[in-house]
């Protein structure tokens, strides 16, 4: 049976949510019906030097707005799909659509509505601080939290483990 760090040698892809995992969670409501969301930079670096290397980031998430799909447009992951109540349906389609071969993917979700999804994947992972459920589903669990550092953690271990880390160290614009 592979272990962990071995699955890790054969990630072809990432799938994220966004509310607890690219963020700490908080949303503050305004009044154009959007929210404000805070992200931690060195997440952004790490999906942004990932694309560089030819990995596919998607986004699928519950949340919504016109603020949260211009962070991910200027990120330019692979495929963003906001407001989703099922989010095995979208990741079905990613696979059938995109050749997504879903037991190299890794899925990182912190709550109940990525149970499913994590079941699904090849390497569940989510944040130090995800619902119980998500932990006990996860093949591993980030030391860092939620909008603190887990995203920056899977893709620069999956690198890693590939030899693709810092293969170049010349800046990137990720905003």
């Amino acid at each position: 049976m592979e272990n962990f760090k071995e699955k890790l040698t054969r990630v072809s892809a990432f799938v994220f949510d966004v509310d607890g995992v690219f963020t700490e969670g908080g949303i503050v409501p305004l009044p154009d019906d959007d929210f404000l969301r805070t992200y931690y930079a060195r997440d952004g670096y790490a999906v942004t030097y990932a694309i560089s290397e030819g990995y596919r980031i998607y986004i699928i998430t519950g949340g919504r707005g016109r603020l949260l799909r211009d962070r991910f447009e200027k990120l330019k992951v692979s495929g963003f799909f906001p407001n989703v109540g099922d989010k095995c349906a979208v990741l079905r389609g990613l696979a059938d659509s995109e050749g997504l071969d879903l037991a190299t993917t890794v899925y990182m979700g912190d709550d109940i509505p990525d149970l499913g999804v994590m079941g699904m994947v090849g390497i569940p992972v989510c944040p130090a601080d995800a619902a119980h459920e998500i932990v006990g589903a996860s093949a591993y669990v980030s030391q860092y939290a939620g909008g603190r550092g887990c995203v920056r953690d899977i893709i620069e271990q999956v690198l890693r483990a590939q030899g693709r880390w810092m293969r170049h160290t010349i800046g990137m614009h990720t905003v």
